[in-house]
This record gives structure tokens, sequence and C-alpha cells, in this order.
């Protein structure tokens, strides 16, 4: 086991000092502590839920604008790309410029750009809206979790608070799918009408300024480093995780592939930006990653582990959030109630871990919650629903059943959801203590940054691996069913070529989308239960970190064994 207790006596010391907090403070947090944390973690539900509140919105999305599916994608995808991309650069600022002050500039940004994407009247504005949005958080969120670290003593007061915030960050997908959900059902406004998916945005705007007036009253400011900042370094990165993004997305489109120019090129461009940050990193005085954080071996671990996690449940997200509204027919406040389980396991399981993490070895709970996860996916994997020609032509008739009205939501959704929310829940929490563990005060702002940028990138990264996957069974599907929908839409006197009323697809179209995504979703959601059993093999394997370093009280000792969890 690494002993990682020796390298950062100043990461246990609060930084700063907000009025209240002491190293005897054991049982509970002050009143001026509380209020911070209530600050930051509402804060950090907001920048985290808006990964997903556009989920269910995407549908009225594409009528309103008419986008293309390629297009809503980006639409998700976009976010978490510019979020995840420029998290480290948005970590080092806090640690230049002062975490307050960037968390706050960062919230401004974020409701600014809230503001301009509900009011977006074309596809790209909306996207270059979304791509604001993720610049905003990637400055606000890495400086909410390093005001953490920094300002609660380690142990007891410390976990508590990493316990809320870490809670905040696992309902905040879910959380965005119930909201999501409800305002986007919603067409009046005291006798105004509004369109429901522009809710969706405009409701950060008054909460992130709100909170953006309020943190340089209930957040104390951090010291500054002075350091320069390494923009060689932003560049590369960012601009690698974009090309890989886009080649891997190009890829599953069935005009382009594997062998398209442009696929090549983005993914080649992509992996050489990425191993030249890694070079410029290793060479510059004042990395903007420094390679140090990433090797210590628990933290790198926790680093890995979570890539693969946040991956899939991104997916996860995705996939179901589209078949229960266009398989089994659900509205969109159905859609988001629906997924209220999965908010529950997530607390539950957040306030399981919290408890357990200063008594047993991280490794126990982590691997468990993960093989949990594993196993809920593998059950969404399963769905059963009869899309042959016939049944899809049915199911399209006026006051037809929906494709997936056979399917039971008590039995093939809601078990799976319970499960991994509860999962996801003992993940997210020791997680987020062993990423951050003994990182260095002058570090602690980019150390931050590294585990939502991999939670971020990897969501941006695993859609499209797995949005790829979901098209190869999509198009391969497409070949076989395409010309018998055409003739069955044609022999009941429909024209196959004419728009879906309301709509910007073709009936032809439409009935493709219908007859494809269960097989295309369905194997996708395989290969992400394999992403979370390899997260899960990785923590078994590699994970070593006793109670005792985080805080924690002694473990129990067990013969012939030492420490916790060796």
């Amino acid at each position: 086991m690494t002993d990682t207790r020796s390298t950062a006596p100043a990461a246990d010391q609060p930084e700063g000092g907000t009025p209240g907090a002491s190293a005897s403070e054991t049982s509970g947090l002050s009143p001026n502590l509380g209020r911070a944390l209530v600050l930051i973690s509402v804060a950090q539900l907001m920048l985290v839920l808006d990964g997903t509140i556009t989920n269910i919105a995407l549908p009225s999305i594409s009528r309103d604008l008419g986008m293309t599916a390629a297009g809503l994608t980006w639409v998700v995808t976009i976010y978490a790309l510019t979020f995840g991309g420029l998290l480290l650069l948005g970590g080092r600022l806090g640690d230049l410029l002062g975490r307050r002050r960037t968390f706050t500039i960062g919230l401004g940004t974020f409701a600014l750009a809230s503001l301009l994407g509900g009011c977006a009247t074309e596809g790209w504005m909306l996207l270059g809206a979304r791509a604001l949005q993720g610049a905003g958080a990637a400055l606000a969120s890495p400086a909410a979790l390093s005001l953490i670290t920094t300002n609660f003593p380690a142990g007891p007061a410390r976990n508590k608070a990493m316990g809320v915030f870490a809670g905040m960050s696992g309902i905040g997908a879910a959380v965005g799918l119930l909201l999501g959900g409800f305002l986007t059902g919603i067409d009046s406004i005291f006798g105004f009408e509004v369109t429901g998916w522009r809710l969706t945005l405009w409701i950060n705007a008054p909460i992130g300024l709100v909170a953006a007036l309020l943190a340089p009253r209930w957040l104390s400011e951090s010291e500054r480093n002075r350091n320069r900042l390494d923009v060689p370094g932003a560049l590369t990165a960012t601009l690698g995780l974009l090309g890989l993004v886009y080649g891997l997305s190009r890829a599953g489109e069935a005009d382009h592939g594997w062998g398209d120019p442009w696929t090549i090129a983005a993914l080649a461009a992509g992996i050489a930006l990425l191993v030249t940050f890694v070079v410029l990193e290793r060479r510059v005085t004042h990395p903007l990653l420094p390679l140090r954080i990433v090797l210590d071996r628990t933290r790198g671990t926790s680093f890995v582990a979570m890539f693969f996690a946040s991956g899939a449940m991104f997916a996860m997200f995705y996939f179901n959030g589209q078949f229960v509204q266009r398989i089994l027919g659900y509205e969109p406040l159905h859609t988001g109630v629906a997924f209220l389980p999965f908010s529950v396991g997530v607390m539950v399981g957040a306030v399981i871990s919290s408890k357990l993490v200063v008594r047993y070895g991280v490794r126990y709970i982590t691997g468990t919650g993960t093989l949990m996860a594993s196993a809920a996916l593998y059950g969404f994997s399963r769905y059963d629903v009869d899309d042959s020609t016939a049944a899809v032509l049915r199911s399209l008739a006026p006051g037809a059943d929906p494709l997936g009205a056979d399917v039971s939501y008590w039995t093939a959704i809601f078990p799976f959801l319970l499960l991994m929310g509860v999962g996801m829940g003992m993940t997210f929490v020791p997680m987020t203590l062993t990423a951050v563990h003994a990182v260095r005060r002058e570090d602690a702002g980019v150390g931050s940054g590294v585990l939502n940028t991999v939670q971020q990138v990897a969501g941006a990264l695993g859609l499209a691996v797995l949005g790829t996957v979901s098209l190869h069974f999509v198009n391969r599907t497409t070949d076989q069913v395409e010309g018998p929908l055409r003739d069955g839409l044609s022999a009941a006197g429909v024209d196959p070529d004419a728009s879906v009323p309301g709509g910007s697809l073709s009936n032809l179209d439409a009935a493709l989308y219908t007859a494809t995504y269960t097989d295309g979703a369905t194997h996708a959601l395989q290969v992400a239960a394999l992403l979370m059993l390899l997260a899960s093999l990785i923590i078994w394997t590699f994970l070593r970190i006793s109670p005792e370093d985080l805080g924690g009280r002694t473990a129990p000792v067990v013969p012939g064994v030492e420490g916790a969890d060796a």
C-alpha cells in the first residue's frame, strides 16, 4: 500500500480561513461553513445537471430548430467536451486568480450562456451557447471543489462536505432529466405561450446570477499562485480532445465511416495533439497538468476507474432517455419521473458510502458499487421489443399504441435504475475523496479539475464511442428493413418521402428510427456494461488506500493482513 500521508501535511489544513473551521470540528459544520457548502453544492448541482437536462428536450429541439440526429448528439457532447476540455485550464486559473474569483466569473459566464441558448433560433446558435456554458462550468466547477478541500479540515468535517458535494454531482444527472421533463412539457406560463425546451436553459440564468452575487459574501478567497499560465498545454489538450470526439462521432455516420479521410485526419490530429500535450507538460516549468498528480497510484487509479464509469453512465442516460420517449411513447414529464429511482438510489448510495468510507477499505465500497452498476447496464441491454416491419407499421398508424407498449417499466427499467443509482452513489463519494487526496496546496485547483475533467471528457468520449457502436447496428438493420418499410408505407397510402406532420423527418426516416433504435441502443448498453466492469476490475486490482489515510478511524485488524484493504 502506498503511503501518501506524509506528502501533504498542508492539504490537511484549511486555507484562507472561512470562519468557524477548526480541526476539532468533527461532528458537524459551523453555520458559516454550512452556508458556504450550500452555495457551492447548489452551484455544482446546476453545472452537472446541465449535462443531462437537455436530453429529454432533444426531440423538441429537433422539431423547433430542424436539427439532424447527428446535430442532436452534439447538443449533449459539445457541453461535456468544452466543460471537460477546459477544466484543467479552469483549475489552474483558480490557482492563479483566486478560486472565489474564478468561481464567480464562471457562474456569470454560465448564466449568460444559458440565456443566449434559450434564445437560439438556429442549431449553430444553440451549439455555440452550449459550448460557452461548458466554458463557464470549466471555470466554476474545479474552483468549487478546491474551495472545499482548502477550507474544510481533514477528517469527518471534510468527508461530510465531500459527501454532500459528491452527492450533488451524482444526482445532478438524474435531476436534470426530471427537471428537463417537467420544463419541456410546459407550453404556457400565465397565459403566455412558451417553448418548453428553452426553459431548460433559461432556468439556469437566475440561479447562476444569484450564486455569483452571493459568492463574494459567503466564501473566503484563496491564496494566489503567481506562476505563468500554460497556454500551449491548454490549446493542445482541448483541441486534441475535440479531434478525437469529432473523429469518433463521424466514424459512426453511414455517409462517412472509419475509412473516411476526414475521420482519419481528425483521429490522427487528436492523438498527435494529446501526445504533444504530454510532452509539453513534462518540459514546462509550470505545467497545466503536473504529471505528479496523475502518477500517484491512488489518484491515478481513481482517475482511470472514474473515466470508464462516467463514460458508461453518460451513455445510459442518453440511450434510455431516447428509448422511453421514442419507443415506449412516454411524455417528457413522464420520462423525468421515470428516472427518479436513479436519483433516490444515488442519494442512498452516497449516504452509505460516506459513512462506511472512514471504517472500511475504499476498494470494497467502490468495487461493489461499480459491479452493481455494471449489472444494471446489462439489465438495460435486455430490452425486448417487437420491431419487425409489421409491428413498426402498426405503431405508426393514427391512434395506435407505441412500439414498446408491451415493455413493463416495473420489471425492465425500474429495478435497474435503482440498482445503478445505489451503485453510482457508492462510487462517487469514495472516488472524489481518493482523487483529491494528498494533493499539494498549490495544485488543489488543478487537482480537483482533473477529477471533473475525467468525468466530462469520459462522457463526451463515451457517448462518441457508444454512439458509433449504436450506429453500426442501426445502419446494419436499416439495410435490411428500409425496402420493406418503404413498400409498407406506400401500401398504406402514406408518402414515404413526405415530412411527418409538425416534424422535420420524413415518414420513412421516422419509421426507420423506430425500427432500428432498440437494436442499436441495446448493443451500446452492453458495451457500457463492459466499460463499467472494467472500472470495477481496476478498482479491485490497483486501489490501495486505508481509512486512516482519509482521516477516518482505524480499520479493524485482520490477522495476517496489513491494513484495511491490503
